[in-house]
Parts: C-alpha cells; structure tokens; sequence
C-alpha cells in the first residue's frame, strides 16, 4: 500500500516492492536481449564515412569513393543525395580510402591535391572513422616551369635552415673532431622553448625568441660541453665512442621531449594561419621574409666572428692544430665551449624559423638531421664556407626534386648525394684530403 505523507515522501510495502523489482527485472533482460544482436554486429566490425559537400557546403551527391584494406579488402560507393558516404570492414588494419576526382562536378576539385587519398589505421572493431576530403574550387594544376620559382625560393630558405645547423656542427667538429648526432634535437629545444614561452606564459613570440635562444645555447651549448662532453675529454675517450654516446644522448633527450611536449605538432599562437604576400612569380609569408633575413644576418655575424674576433682565429687555430694551439698559449678548453654556445645559438634560431613557419614536434630535429649530415659532408667536414654552400645546394635540391618526384620522397635525394660524396669525394667541395707521413 502507497501512502504519501505532507513531506511528499513515497513508502512501498514489502509486496509491491518485490513486484516492481520484478518487472523491472523483466523490462531490463527483455531489452537486453532485443538489442543484443545489434549491439554484437557492431563490436565486429569498423565503419568508415563521411560527407562530400562543394565550397559552399553543399551535399555533392554521386561522387565515387574507394578504399583499399588488409587482406585484399576493396569496396566502392557513391556519396547519397546529401552527399554521405559509409564503407563497412571487418578486419583491423591500415586502409587507404581515395575520391574519385572525375566524378567531381566541373568547377570543384581537391583544394589539396595530396589529399585524394587517405590513409587511417583501424586499430580495433567497434568503432567509427570520419574521413573528410577538402573539395572547393579547386586548385590548377600549374606546370614544372610556372613551380620551379616557388621551389626554388622554398629551397633557398631551407638551405639558410640547414646552414644555421650545419655551421654549428661543423665548428664543433673541427674544434673537437666530434659528429654529433644529438645536434638536431638543439633545434627542436629551441623550437619547443619558444613554443612554451608564447603560448604557455603569453611572451609575444618577437621576445621568446631571443629568450630562447638564449636558453638553448647556455643549456644544450654551454651546459652539454661542460657536464658531458668536457668530462669525457679529460678521459681521454675516443671519438668513435663519444660518437656513440653522441648516439643514445640524442635517443634520450629526443623521447624526453616526447614525454613533456607530446607527438602532436604544434603551431605558435600568433602566427598560425599567416596569408602569404604574392610577389610576382613567387609567394611568401611575411613571418618567412622576417626570420629569413635575420638567418642572413646571423650567419654573417658568425663568419664574421670566425674572421675578424680573437676567439674565432683561436677557433680556427684548435680546428687546424689543437696540439699546437695549446702550445702557443691559447685556451683549448675556452675555445671549444665558445663553439658550443655559438653552434648551439645558431641550431636553436633554425627550429625556431622552422616553428615559425612550419610548426614544432618532437621528430623536427631527427628529421632535419639527415640534410644537416648531407649539407657538412658535401661542403667539407669541418670547414665553415663549405657548410654555408654544402646547405644552399641540399636545400635547392631538395625543393627541386619535387618537380619529378613525390614530395614524400624528397629527402631522399640529401641521402643519395651523401652517399655519392662518401664514394667519390669524401672531403667535400671545399675540404682537403688529409697528408699521410
């Protein structure tokens, strides 16, 4: 029996509690088992979907749509009246879905041409992937001559990134004779340093980066020759172990990166999404034009210092004789850590032109250090002119290729000129063979 007091409280006898317990009991397992079936079938199985709308988000219906999985899995479909789209797999795997540009109607295309296929891993059944494909106007497809001046402008400032690095590692090498793989992850710390400084503590990005290059060069410059690499001199290690220990140093502190930043690539704050300037055959961001030319003016600044300042001629002195040198009074030791700071300095500005215009992640430095060793080895390892000319050769080449090959294959050229100067002239454009006897 109910009873409802003044306090709008509801009490259930012991029998009609037992009873309501029971059909809801009842209701529960009978929609349990009428949807049981259902919910199994999707446990099994992936969808893939989406929806092709034109630049003006509206549905474009009958567009082809393919994909290709694991296991020969094929299927194709056309895009419905509201121009929606769904595959069903059945197996976990990487699948590559790809739109029929044909079947687009005529004054709409992929506003990113690479884009017309997409390739996504199914990780696990029971899910659903949204696929989209960026269609608007549609771009023209401009010919290898109308490209190449584009190209080329992309590759010269590629090879003033690659110079920054490569004048640093050089220095290093010739003043301790150390190959230092771990000298691509000082571009991503510069890169990283001036993404916090912006965006996690608001400096405006015309003041992180000097701060951040500061930062990097006293602590992956000054720091990292003080408390690894001077202690392993005094040892007396070799250069084929410092080499390796080069090696792992750049394993850790690349997945240390890893851990505190994230896989993600990120983008400064205040420069993400710049229009660029079109100046003629050519187009580029004013943050490129910027960056660019303080490149310019840092590079001139170091050979500059190489040439005119005591400690540069001590550098070069150490890089020709060490033995000598310290014979003569200089300070080793000084000048190897005035080369680390500098070539640390100068890597932090180019991962910071890099995040400027491309954005930052964890990878940035290991990816750029395969041009870096290509730019050193085919200029002359250890000298500074050779690694300015080694850079904006690798730089030119690298962006040109792209006119005949993939642009995901476009580093591969950087590996197969190291490779023919290792064979032919291991020196260098401007290196000299070393004298036996």
């Amino acid at each position: 029996m109910i009873k409802i007091s003044s306090l709008a409280t509801v009490s259930f006898s012991k029998k009609a509690t037992y009873s309501l317990l029971f059909v809801l009991i009842i209701s529960i397992f009978s929609f349990g088992v009428s949807l049981s079936p259902a919910t199994a079938a999707q446990a099994d199985e992936a969808v893939l979907y989406g929806v092709v709308t034109d630049k003006d988000d509206l549905a474009l219906p009958g567009i082809g749509i393919s994909v290709i999985g694991p296991d020969g899995f094929e299927d194709q479909v056309l895009t419905d009246a509201e121009g929606a789209w769904r595959i069903v797999t059945k197996a976990t795997g990487a699948y590559e879905i790809s739109i029929d540009e044909n079947s687009l109607p005529e004054g709409q295309g992929l506003t990113n041409p690479e884009r017309a296929t997409v390739k996504v891993s199914v990780f696990m059944l029971g899910i659903d992937l949204a696929i989209q494909f960026p269609v608007g106007v549609g771009v023209v497809k401009a010919t290898r001559l109308e490209r190449a001046p584009q190209l080329a402008l992309d590759g010269l400032i590629l090879g003033l990134i690659i110079a920054l690095a490569a004048l640093g590692l050089n220095l290093i090498f010739g003043t301790t004779g150390l190959t230092n793989f771990a000298h691509g992850e000082i571009l991503t710390m510069g890169g990283i340093v001036t993404y916090y400084l912006s965006s996690n503590f608001g400096v405006p990005v015309i003041i992180a980066i000097p701060l951040a290059i500061l930062i990097t060069a006293a602590v992956a410059g000054w720091a990292q020759n003080q408390y690894l690499w001077k202690p392993l001199r005094k040892r007396g290690t070799g250069l084929i172990a410092m080499l390796v220990v080069s090696i792992g140093f750049a394993i850790f502190v690349r997945y240390f990166f890893l851990f505190i930043f994230g896989g993600d690539t990120e983008q400064l704050p205040e420069y993400a999404g710049q229009a660029g300037l079109d100046l003629g055959l050519v187009s580029i961001t004013p943050k490129s034009i910027i960056t660019t030319f303080f490149a310019i003016i840092f590079l001139i600044l170091a050979t500059l210092w190489l040439l005119k300042t005591k400690m540069g001629k001590a550098s070069r002195a150490v890089a020709d004789n060490p033995a000598l040198a310290s014979a003569s009074g200089i300070d080793v030791e000084k000048v190897i850590k005035s080369v680390w700071i500098l070539g640390a300095a100068l890597a932090a500005y180019a991962g910071i032109i890099l995040t400027t215009n491309q954005g930052v992640s964890f990878l940035m430095g290991q990816d750029t250090l395969l041009l870096i060793f290509a730019a050193v080895t085919l200029g002359g390892l250890g000298t500074a002119n050779g690694a300015l000319i080694g850079s904006l050769i690798i730089g030119l080449m690298v962006q040109l290729s792209t006119l005949f090959i993939p642009t995901e294959l476009k580093y591969v050229g950087a590996l197969v000129v190291l490779i023919l100067i290792l064979i032919i002239r291991p020196q260098g454009i401007l290196g000299k063979k070393d004298r036996i006897g």
